[in-house]
């Protein structure tokens, strides 16, 4: 449950940045600070399972690498090659800090089954 929180706030994430360029009115506004509301909310309930580094690195790298893609897709943002190549790289360390890491319940099953170390 704690990574559909991750990744709530990620997609959350890519509606508020949008907003903060964006919104040009009060309502606009509204909208995009209850966007960061959520966002922070959901990072919250993830830390409360997922190590906080972890949520962190997930949260922004992966928000970040769909606003780019946006940019490239839907706001004309002009394709560079090598910004692409780094993108894969951000994507790739998402995916790998994703699998390399254990929730606190994960992680204490592993520890019992081990004998308590």
């Amino acid at each position: 449950m704690a990574w559909l929180y991750v990744l709530g706030a990620a997609i959350v994430e890519v509606f508020w940045v949008i907003g903060l360029k964006y919104s040009d009115s009060v309502l606009d506004w509204l909208g995009t600070m209850i966007a960061i509301i959520f966002s922070f909310y959901f990072i919250i309930k993830a830390c409360e399972t997922l190590p906080t580094g972890t949520v962190y690195a997930v949260f922004t790298g992966s928000g970040a690498s769909v606003i780019v893609l946006l940019d490239f897709l839907v706001f004309g943002e002009e394709f560079a090659i090598g910004k692409f190549l780094l993108l894969v790289l951000i994507i790739t360390g998402v995916v790998g800090i994703k699998i390399t890491t254990d929730d606190k319940e994960t992680a204490a099953r592993r520890r019992q089954e081990d004998g308590g170390y």
